[in-house]
């Protein structure tokens, strides 16, 4: 296994964004697993700077992106309400040279997207995002163009200033492998924080390329290979299947959130140095995974009812004494 190269990879991101060890690890698993990812917090808290770090932690390679930042190819948009399907798509255009009418592609084709205030442009927009979010391919017309394998998205949305915004469907939610928030650091990350501003800010000293594009291909497919045992398979199934007979949840958990939820929690074990899962990675992961897409009933269900199921699962599961080895 490469797991060393992980540790690496969150090292260096933890240079510039400080106190979030475990909300960096959650944005490498989403990557592993193939997935996307949507941070949540108020303004300030870090989510664009960590986006940026993370392209830049990245040797682009042999690769047909150019990136002007060094690492692999980042493209950043800010979500706006007059925003077109277009401006992220891309459109023909008439080449005078060709005498033809030629794609030019949008912002989309890149390796590392930050769709920022996702949640600030219309329905029309953010569906536009469905289909390369969800396939990994942009169709325009007749014509349909392949993304790059390594193309991952993180959005973000804030939790104020809600006027003007359009809240995202739970289709659109559904496609979010995992969903986040960064919360504040404590006092002591603050203090380093406010005394070390100008070198974190330019990451000149401190950032570095520690792993390449292949790399990143390459541990996607070693997450795949990570063993979790069918006890475990099945645990994600119980507690996939509870959400829908809750009391306190109106709409349960679909079946591609429980394969999600299995995907994850491999990459999730390989960011934490092993090659099988463990009990608590399904704690460790319920909320992030599972919880944006249910709709409860209230709000005391929405901080209790998927704790208490995933916490009985856990139990069931430690009762029963398996060998989570392979």
């Amino acid at each position: 296994m490469n797991n060393g190269k992980l540790k690496t990879l969150t090292d260096n991101i933890e240079t510039i964004i400080r106190g979030k060890s475990q909300e960096v690890k959650y944005v490498v698993t989403a990557l592993l697993a193939r997935g996307h990812i949507l941070l949540e917090d108020n303004p300030g808290a870090g989510k664009t700077v960590l986006a940026k770090t993370l392209a830049q932690s990245i040797s682009e390679g042999a690769i047909d992106f150019h990136s002007a930042n060094g690492g692999v190819a980042f493209k950043r948009i800010q979500f706006t309400p007059h925003l077109l399907p277009m401006d992220l798509i891309g459109s023909h255009i008439y080449d005078e040279g060709k005498k033809d009418f030629v794609f030019k592609k949008g912002p989309l084709f890149t390796h590392v997207l930050l769709a920022d205030e996702i949640n600030r442009a219309s329905p029309k927009v953010q569906s536009a995002l469905l289909e390369c979010m969800a396939e990994n391919q942009i169709s325009s017309g007749d014509t349909t163009f392949p993304l790059d394998p390594f193309f991952f998205t993180i959005a973000t949305q804030n939790p104020v200033e809600m006027e003007g915004t359009y809240p995202l469907p739970v289709a659109q939610l559904d496609r979010f492998f995992m969903k986040i928030s960064f919360g504040y650091v404590s006092e002591e990350v603050e203090f380093e924080i406010y005394s070390n501003y100008l070198a974190i800010g330019s990451g000149s000293t401190t950032l570095k390329q520690v792993l390449t594009y292949s790399d990143i291909i390459h541990l996607q497919q070693e997450a795949e290979k990570t063993y979790i045992h069918p006890e475990l398979v099945k645990g994600v199934v119980r507690i996939v299947r509870n959400t829908r007979t809750h009391a306190d949840i109106a709409l349960g958990c679909s079946t591609r959130g429980g394969i999600t939820m299995i995907k994850c929690l491999k990459a999730w074990a390989l960011v934490n140095q092993r090659d099988f899962v463990i009990e608590d990675d399904l704690r460790d992961l319920a909320h992030a995974v599972i919880h944006h897409r249910l709709i409860f009933r209230n709000n005391e269900a929405s901080r209790s009812a998927l704790l208490e199921i995933v916490n009985q699962e856990v139990s069931r599961l430690a009762k029963l004494g398996i060998t989570t080895k392979p």
